[in-house]
């Protein structure tokens, strides 16, 4: 396959080094956008190029609606996330990244390449932990017009962190700016791309404390464990196939019902407050705990039940092997909507 257009030094670098892609640059440019002309066997079509030093989810979303129904569209980028490039070529856009990944589909081509692992970078307001918690605020008020005060109070964190998380999400085309002055407020201008790029970037890696607890049917395992755990005073929320069971019931089974409870609440009290006992296999309960209890901002209650909220559920199905993927796109058609 041959790729020819005006590309820069640092482009014409990045996309020699791709197997199978001959490439030729007709002219040198410093513009964002440009055109290429793609060659392979039995055809030749013009692209769109679209050049970014680094694609994430956000910047996906914000190629899907820049685009329309014009020439099909490639993307450029030094490196790209997993959750872009799905992104991407669900809306038919082409890709090519500096970690080697590649996908150009059109009518009588199909060029797919798997890259190597990215870099880890130190990315600005990355939304995890603290800043995890003021992209689920917008989540949940996506219409609301935010004040950056406003938003630091409902998320309680310091007002310089929601201002870097804002100012990422603004730049990113995620979150939009009214007004001016006293008067300047946010809304969140695409909830979609906002809530793939929190899902993509939180990085909890909790704890798990595996037990068996005696009862006769999922449903009463659930409803025992939140009474005994409200009743010993211990934050928790029920999250995974548990939690959807009761929100957007997607499967018959609950094979083990996952819990978050505070950080700091301690195995053995937890034990003894609902009779558990651990085991190494053949657990029916999982209790999950972070390095703090971000896990249970915004919790809501059910049926008496504290359950955590809907995007953080969404977050936790996507992680479980179990068809964990289905079921967290179950939640998102019947409950998010975005």
């Amino acid at each position: 396959m041959k790729l020819e257009g005006s590309f820069g030094a640092d482009t014409l670098r990045l996309l020699r080094q791709i197997p199978g892609l001959t490439v030729s640059a007709d002219a040198r440019t410093g513009e964002r956008r440009a055109d290429a002309l793609v060659e392979f066997a039995g055809g030749r079509a013009r692209l769109v190029v679209e050049i970014r030093k680094i694609a994430n989810a956000a910047t996906a979303w914000q190629l899907v609606h820049e685009t329309g129904q014009g020439a099909p569209v490639l993307l450029i980028a030094e490196e790209t996330t997993a959750e872009a490039r799905a992104i991407l070529e669900d809306h038919g856009i082409a890709v090519i990244d500096g970690l080697g990944n590649a996908h150009i589909e059109l009518p009588g081509l199909l060029f797919h390449l798997e890259g190597r692992r990215p870099r880890q970078h130190t990315r600005p307001a990355r939304l995890t932990g603290k800043a995890g918690v003021i992209a689920q605020a917008l989540l949940l008020g996506p219409r609301r017009d935010w004040r950056v005060q406003d938003l630091a109070k409902e998320a309680d964190v310091a007002i310089g962190l929601a201002h870097r998380v804002l100012a990422r999400l603004e730049a990113a085309g995620v979150v939009a700016i009214r007004g001016s002055g006293r008067n300047r407020v946010r809304r969140v201008a695409n909830p979609t791309a906002l809530l793939d790029l929190w899902a993509e970037e939180t990085a909890d890696r909790p704890t798990r404390t595996l037990s068996y607890v005696l009862a006769q049917t999922p449903l009463q395992l659930i409803r025992e464990l939140g009474d005994k755990l409200k009743h010993a005073g211990i934050d928790h929320a029920l999250t995974g196939t548990a939690a959807g069971s009761l929100i957007a019931p997607f499967v018959t089974a609950v094979p083990v019902v996952e819990i978050w409870v505070a950080a700091g609440a301690a195995p053995e009290t937890v034990y003894a407050a609902v009779g558990a006992a651990p085991v190494v296999d053949g657990q029916n309960v999982v209790f999950l705990q972070g390095k703090d209890d971000t896990p249970l901002v915004f919790r809501e209650q059910i049926d008496d039940l504290w359950v955590a909220n809907r995007f953080r559920l969404y977050a936790d199905l996507r992680r479980d092997p179990r068809r964990g993927r289905e079921q967290a796109d179950h939640l998102r058609r019947e409950v998010i909507g975005f």
